[in-house]
C-alpha cells in the first residue's frame, strides 16, 4: 500500500513540475510576444516616418527642378540677348 501511495505522490510531484514548467513557458512566450509585438510596433511608426520624408523629399527636388528649369529659361534669354547685341 505504501509503494503505491509513493508512486502516486511521484506521479503528482511530477505533475506538478510539468505543470510549472508549462507556466513558465507560457509566461516566456508571452513576454516574448510582447516583445514582437512592441518591436514590429515600433519598426511600422519607423516606416511610417520614413515614408512622410521619402514623400518631402520627392516634393523637393520637384521643386528643384522646376527652378532650375526656370532659371535655365532665363539664362537662355540672357545668352540670346547678348548673342543680339554682337550680330548688330
Amino acid at each position: 500500500m505504501e509503494l503505491l501511495q509513493d508512486q502516486g505522490l511521484d506521479g503528482l510531484a511530477n505533475l506538478e513540475e510539468r505543470i510549472h514548467r508549462a507556466v513558465e513557458l507560457v509566461a516566456r512566450l508571452r513576454a516574448d510576444l510582447d516583445s514582437a509585438v512592441a518591436a514590429r510596433d515600433a519598426a511600422g511608426r519607423e516606416t511610417e516616418a520614413a515614408q512622410e520624408r521619402v514623400t518631402a523629399l520627392t516634393r523637393e527636388v520637384e521643386a528643384l527642378r522646376a527652378e532650375r528649369q526656370h532659371v535655365r529659361g532665363r539664362v537662355e534669354k540672357l545668352l540670346a540677348q547678348i548673342d543680339s547685341l554682337g550680330a548688330a
